[in-house]
């Protein structure tokens, strides 16, 4: 106990350790003079002056008396709405106000705003300036469209126009002379400075706009032009000149510059609360040094802004809280770092808590684990410094909301499997594991045991060889019931009345047509034939054949009187039918050799309803088979755990059966699995929370983490693949709600988990080649729509009938039954390849999301893989071989080739003999 808290609170430390080296702590130029301008909007939160919203007195007062003593002069962008009140406010506090006038297609309001700004600057004193229009050339407000009133000259020059590039140089022309005419309208009625403000290009490419201002209000914006934050301040200054260059003699003022703390990259332009700072600090003090005139924007975050990006409401120097997101002297450093390492090592730390009840646990097993805790610890972290600081939108907060709460079952399964993997790699040896049992002494009890064998539509002779393997059984006190149901067709039930005879009178036939309840009612009735002084109940299916030791060998478990079920393993004696069967033997080969292993330490296996043993007490105590769910098995199971009983497991194989004829019966399998599997859960879960149940708190976990970890990780999986699918065109065409990193990522890392626990655990569990594991891994993925689709239908239905999975060779279907799977991932491939080609901002976040379908891609494409597989020819092992052979031929020839090019001609007589071997 000591030492394994000691290795959590080593790990603990590193993190911390981490945590401290990873603090940013960057140095720029110290400013503790007053900011000559910053661009003010006086709304509050989500508030939207475009939807109505009004800006109030009181909050304007609040806000500047946070702004006056670092700014000078404010700049505003309209005169409507509640933002005619600043100058008088400003006023009261010293500050001088450049006033705006909102300009758009809106003439009306553009005749109020005007209005406004006239009146504004002529009542108050503080008024220096007006802004008529804010990038509305840029924004392309005044062009002309179809069915606007033109007069005369404007309609000539439309006219004129013979290409698309002249026509839109002609309407941007026009839509300049237009904002001419309403900037000549103001001037002529104030006293004070007139100007617009528009990006430098525009003041570069329309001199008679230059002509019509009192001085140039040029935006320079270098994140929008995609410069990294080393070339910013550069790059603002040169354009300066050049404008100065340009128009000699012309007062130039930097009306915008800024940077967003916030949001995502555009090209190599990336935002942040650090890099916001060093910008700002490292402008501002060469811009004094230079006498360059300028405006901040913006004084206080918008967060209604969402319409100019992933970055529009971050421009702030202040958040929207009003506090100052840095500091204008000294080193520059995240405010909020430390609480955010806090809350990383905190969550690390209870995560890491269960580590400490864990039985014998080793050092790297500890460590595996307590790592595992601290990643997901640090991701919380981010999650909370993600929500922390940025704002939202009711749809935005509810898409955060949604992506965490379908991560948190990957998380957690993710974080199962890293449990896994560490008790597998680094924990002690399986210690409940049945290992060989010697045979029965002579002395020993032999308690009777009754074979069922329910036959629901069996080949004959494939049932034949399950009867003869029962019959050679090294055990003398069995009995061997045989019950044949709704199979009407005498061809295939006669023959198996005939040999029950010839085995003996060990060996009964019972023929039950129109009978209800699936394998459980078969098996029900199994039972009412069923010898009375039998104390032991062993179910096969009708095509496993089994091993003569089965009984000799685990019989002796049930001289204890606590031992209620013995389970072995399933296998297949036909994968070598092709090489689809062998990977669909190698997927199988995983349950039983990893899964069922782990869960049988804490006497929480998975009753399969073949290779089983039952006390046939243990059965009555429980009610018997229950034809409720389509798993009556695993049902059957849980039900006599859930009453105390113990349950052994053996990984040694005592019988072998067939493998589904297809892929298509592969799938319905797995269907009728997951469907039963979830039919379980709706059944036993209010037992597992009551404390009716004699299950342990181990039991309860492994069968929760079973539940979640197939059927969840499937269904979360398609769930998540589905809603990034129909997120794509809003990313690509709207350009709005970019997945952030917080979110996608964990997909990422939850498939490189599962990645790495497939192939350790093969490795280091099941006996099968390096191609074979490969080939277990897509089939394992490729029922991920299957077992989802499974879970759906539990969830909209209660009762779907018994689907028999086809085998013994009897059936070749060469339909492809991938249909739906390819179109998913067609889908996903498609949105990926939308995403990138559409991503002219070389946005990260988006190439992270383009990559995450991707990935979730693969399962889909999983089964397109196998499904085409089963039709082509190299789902042969004779055409392989004789792939494999042509392969070495032409190798050999090569390598001849090479040694004829390499040595003496005298030399290539002897050694060819040798080359040719």
């Amino acid at each position: 106990m000591r030492t394994v808290a000691a290795v959590v609170a080593l790990v603990a430390c590193v993190h911390a350790g981490l945590w401290l080296l990873g603090r940013e702590k960057v140095n720029a130029p110290n400013f503790d003079g007053q900011l000559a301008s910053v661009s003010y909007a006086p709304f509050q939160g989500n508030v939207n002056p475009e939807d109505g919203g009004k800006a109030e007195t009181a909050k304007i007062r609040q806000d500047l008396t946070l702004l006056s003593p670092i700014a000078k002069s404010l700049r505003t962008y309209s005169s409507t709405a509640g933002v005619e009140l600043v100058p008088g406010i400003a006023a009261e506090f010293g500050m001088r106000v450049t006033v705006g006038a909102w300009i758009d297609k809106d003439q009306k309001r553009n005749e109020r705003e005007m209005r406004s700004v006239v009146d504004l600057a002529k009542r108050h004193s503080n008024v220096n300036g007006i802004f008529v229009g804010n990038e509305t050339i840029y924004r392309g407000e005044l062009e002309p469209k179809v069915g606007d009133k033109l007069d005369p000259e404007e309609a000539e020059q439309l006219k004129a126009a013979k290409t698309k590039q002249q026509d839109a140089k002609v309407r941007e022309d026009i839509g300049v002379a237009r904002l001419i005419k309403m900037i000549r309208q103001v001037k002529r009625q104030v006293n004070v400075p007139v100007t617009t403000g528009e990006i430098y290009s525009v003041w570069l490419d329309h001199p008679e706009l230059v002509s019509s201002v009192d001085y140039i209000a040029a935006h320079i914006l270098p994140y929008w032009e995609g410069f990294s934050d080393k070339q910013v301040v550069d790059q603002a200054i040169t354009i300066y000149d050049k404008l100065r260059r340009a128009y000699p003699g012309k007062r130039v003022v930097i009306a915008e510059f800024g940077w967003p703390s916030a949001g995502y990259n555009f090209h190599n332009a990336e935002p942040g609360r650090i890099e916001q700072a060093v910008i700002l600090r490292d402008f501002v003090t060469r811009a004094q040094a230079y006498g360059i005139d300028y405006n901040i924007v913006e004084a206080i975050d918008q967060p209604w802004k969402i319409f100019e990006g992933g970055v529009g409401p971050y421009w702030g120097i202040f958040n929207a809280d009003r506090q100052a997101k840095f500091a204008w002297t000294g080193p520059i450093t995240n405010p909020d770092y430390w609480k955010l390492g806090a809350i990383a090592l905190l969550v690390s730390i209870l995560l890491s808590l269960p580590i400490l009840t864990v039985a014998s646990v080793s050092f790297w097993q500890t460590t595996t684990l307590a790592a595992a805790a601290n990643v997901v610890g640090a991701w919380s972290a981010a999650l909370f410094g993600y929500w922390y600081g940025h704002y939202f939108v009711p749809g935005a907060a509810f898409a955060l909301a949604l992506g965490t709460v379908l991560l948190i079952p990957l998380i957690v399964i993710a974080l199962a499997r890293v449990e896994e993997i560490a008790a597998i790699a680094f924990g002690r040896k399986p210690a409940r594991l049945v290992p060989l049992a010697p045979p029965l002494a002579p002395d020993m009890p032999t308690p009777k045991v009754s074979i069922h064998i329910p036959a629901y539509r069996e080949p004959p002779e494939m049932l034949k060889q399950t009867l003869d393997a029962v019959a050679a059984l090294d055990y003398a006190n069995f009995e061997c019931i045989v019950v044949v149901n709704n199979t009407p067709d005498p061809a295939m039930w006669m023959p198996i009345e005939e040999h029950c005879k010839q085995l003996g009178d060990r060996f009964k036939f019972v023929l039950a047509n129109n009978l209800k309840g699936f394998k459980a009612g078969a098996l029900r009735l199994a039972d009412s034939h069923t010898a009375e002084d039998a104390e032991v109940i062993g179910i096969i299916d009708a095509d496993y054949v089994v091993t003569n030791d089965w009984l000799r060998d685990l019989m002796p478990l049930f001289n204890d009187p606590t031992v209620g079920m013995v389970q072995a393993p399933q296998d297949h004696r036909d994968g070598h039918r092709s090489p689809l069967h062998a990977a669909m033997n190698a997927e199988y080969a995983g349950f039983f050799d990893i899964g069922m292993v782990q869960r049988n330490e804490h006497n929480a296996i998975v009753t399969h309803g073949t290779m089983v043993l039952m006390r046939r007490k243990a059965i009555e105590a429980v009610g018997g088979w229950s034809s409720d769910t389509i798993c009556e098995d695993t049902d059957l199971g849980l039900c006599l755990l859930e009453h105390g009983w113990q349950a052994h497991y053996t990984s040694k194989r005592y019988g072998y059966g067939l493998l589904p004829d297809t892929y298509d019966a592969f799938k319905k399998q797995r269907d009728r699995w997951a469907y039963g599997g979830f039919q379980i859960l709706k059944k036993h879960w209010r037992r597992m929370l009551s404390r009716d149940t004699r299950l342990t708190g181990d039991q309860k976990r492994e069968f929760a983490l079973g539940w979640l970890n197939w059927l969840g990780a499937e269904s979360v999986g398609v769930v998540v693949a589905i809603l990034n699918i129909l997120w794509v065109p809003v990313i690509a065409f709207l350009d709005i709600s970019v997945p952030d990193r917080i979110l996608t990522v964990p997909i990422v890392a939850s498939f490189i988990v599962s990645l790495v626990h497939f192939v350790a655990l093969y490795r280091l569990r099941v006996k099968t080649t390096r191609v074979e594991m490969a080939a277990a891994a897509i089939a394992a993925m490729s029922v991920q729509w299957t077992v989802a689709r499974a879970v759906a239908m539990g969830l909209i239905k209660d009762h779907l009938p018994f689907v028999r999975t086809d085998k013994g060779g009897g059936r070749r279907k060469t339909d492809f039954h991938a249909f739906w799977e390819s179109v998913m991932a067609a889908l996903l491939v498609a949105g990926a390849i939308t995403l990138i080609e559409t991503n002219y901002k070389e946005v990260r976040e988006i190439y992270i999301f383009a990559f995450v379908l991707l990935v979730q891609a693969l399962p889909f494409a999983a089964a397109v893989v196998i499904a085409l597989w089963e039709r082509s020819r190299i789902n042969d092992f004779a055409v392989l071989e004789g792939y494999r052979a042509t392969f070495a031929t032409l190798a050999r020839r090569a390598r001849l080739a090479k040694v004829t090019q390499s040595v003496a001609p005298q030399q290539i007589a002897a050694k060819q003999p040798e080359l040719t071997q």
